[in-house]
């Protein structure tokens, strides 16, 4: 094994929760000085994009369906940004008033930065554009000063480690890596609305995209709120050129007239979480080849007969805080929800992230179903392995389903998931909840920069659960916090061969009626309304 995959090994150990105590983290917080969750450049440029909370009339159970490309313009691009890393709404209790975003984020802390990089001079001045959520616009950060040939629109994403530090210390390396995959799906739907597709620019190394973005400029940055480079996407549109050149875009941005001062996200550091910044240094990518997926299954669409547009779902989605003990989920519900998940379907056509996670399912009340342990292997070649790895007892008895939906035990499982899911209740009272078990060990020691890209793919499955889950009437919410050996005592695994990654939980939700919803960007109408 080599010295970065023996880090990222001995990082992912110390990061474990187990029942006899948390991973570090702060011993209190300061909710005065909590990180501002929205980024914002001082010294350039900002362009707003002209509206905000457009509709289009593409229901989500057809978003997988062909249709036609929306043209390229400020008003396409905005509606694109919006609907992936844009506000959803405002929640306001008492005296506190938060933001909502289409991109769940663990603790709404939201450390994904996005960047529109465009090579279009018909759309704007070719460069590099900050998006701020907060004002829906574009902070000009840098404007290529020489000419480069015109292959549209790239997105790149980064990540604050330290925005999820503040609350979680050493284990938020984790959670951001989340995040990142639960905003490349939020992209990718959202392309998927507008007839655009998504691709992953996989040879991009993490160095030549700190470049590109502008990351690697210190003096932009307060030391310790630096940003992380993590992916760049293309998007693909009709009548793009196929080819890119990715050394003449990384080139124009070196050379590129640079502007703008990173505001400071908070006054106070207490803690210096360096055991995060040593698994950022040993998962940094380096220049490769282009990633191809290990298997390309045809691509089919969901299963959904939601009749509700694709921007409701997005808007409306929101993580539960309780769910109702009592209520059922449909069978019909359950399995759509399920095969959603499976690599044929959105938003896993976007290349590069392969298929090695597996979901263990805590079944409590589904109609039709016995309650019990359920398994779905999204990758039918790791079938033998699973079986294998986990415990003897367990029947692996298939199900007549639409998926290869495999029943190990049948049980009352609620109070194992509650205790599993650190005590939370939200994975006892609900229909379902679930453990992402990753192919671990071979994965990180072929390339310690694997241990980013299986997080990524958990928080694609999230995501997909998070709109599976409002598109059936009920609500979903990711759990970060699980005891980690607990949870492969309970299915049996012995070794690193697999580990369990990310949970989630779906349910009926039972909602706070104390909280007030507020429009998402009713501060922009009202600072116009007072201009006027």
């Amino acid at each position: 094994m080599n010295v970065c995959s023996n880090t990222v090994i001995n990082y992912h150990r110390r990061t474990k929760h187990s029942l006899q105590q948390y991973a570090q983290s702060p011993a209190s917080l300061d909710w005065e000085d909590q990180p501002n969750a929205f980024r914002t450049f001082t010294g350039c440029k900002l362009i707003q994009f002209p509206e905000t909370g457009a509709e289009r009339n593409v229901l989500f159970a057809d978003l997988a369906k062909p249709r036609k490309a929306e043209v390229l313009s400020e008003i396409s691009v905005g509606l694109l940004l919006e609907l992936a890393f844009g506000l959803s709404a405002w929640k306001h209790y008492g005296g506190d008033r938060w933001a909502l975003r289409c991109n769940p984020s663990s603790g709404n802390l939201h450390p994904t930065e996005a960047y529109l990089i465009n090579t279009n001079a018909e759309l704007l001045l070719t460069g590099v554009y900050h998006y701020q959520a907060y004002q829906h616009g574009l902070e000009q950060r840098c404007v290529f000063n020489q000419p480069i040939e015109n292959h549209g629109l790239f997105i790149g994403l980064s990540s604050v480690h330290w925005r999820e530090a503040w609350k979680y210390g050493e284990r938020a390396f984790r959670y951001c890596q989340h995040d990142i995959g639960h905003a490349l799906a939020c992209l990718r739907y959202a392309a998927a609305i507008l007839g655009w597709t998504i691709e992953l620019i996989s040879e991009c190394g993490d160095t030549e995209l700190s470049t590109l973005l502008g990351l690697n400029r210190d003096e932009d940055f307060k030391a310790d709120e630096r940003e992380f480079a993590d992916i760049l996407c293309r998007i693909h549109i009709e009548g793009t050129a196929p080819d890119y050149d990715l050394d003449a875009l990384i080139h124009a941005a070196h050379a590129g007239l640079w502007q703008g001062k990173a505001e400071p996200l908070n006054k106070h550091h207490l803690y210096n979480w360096t055991v995060i910044n040593d698994v950022a240094q040993a998962t940094e990518k380096p220049r490769t080849k282009p990633i191809k997926r290990q298997t390309s299954p045809p691509f089919s669409n969901t299963l959904s007969v939601c009749q509700q547009t694709a921007t409701h779902i997005i808007r409306q989605r929101r993580s539960a805080q309780h769910f109702n003990p009592k209520a059922m989920l449909t069978e019909q519900a359950f399995y759509t929800m399920l095969a959603a998940t499976l690599p044929d379907k959105l938003p896993f056509d976007m290349g590069s992230l392969t298929n090695n996670i597996h979901l263990f399912i805590f079944v409590h009340r589904v109609e039709g179903l016995e309650a019990g342990l359920y398994a779905l292997p999204r990758n039918a070649e790791k079938l033998s392995a699973l079986q294998t790895a986990t415990s003897s007892k367990f029947e692996w008895q298939l199900l007549s389903a639409p998926l290869p939906l495999y029943k190990l035990i049948s049980a009352n499982c609620r109070n194992a998931a509650k205790t599993l899911s650190c005590h939370q209740a939200i994975a006892s009272d609900s229909a379902f909840s679930l453990a992402m078990v990753a192919e671990f060990s071979a994965t990180v020691e072929a390339a310690a920069w694997h241990y980013r890209y299986l997080f990524w793919e958990a928080g694609l499955i999230g995501q997909v659960l998070y709109l599976e889950a409002e598109a059936a009437g009920v609500r979903g919410t990711g759990i970060g916090c699980y005891f980690d050996d607990s949870v492969h005592e309970v299915l049996g695994l012995t070794d690193e061969i697999f580990q369990s990654l990310y949970h989630f939980t779906i349910g009926t939700p039972l909602e706070d009626s104390r909280l007030q919803t507020l429009p998402a960007y009713g501060h922009l109408q009202q600072g116009k309304n007072q201009r006027q």
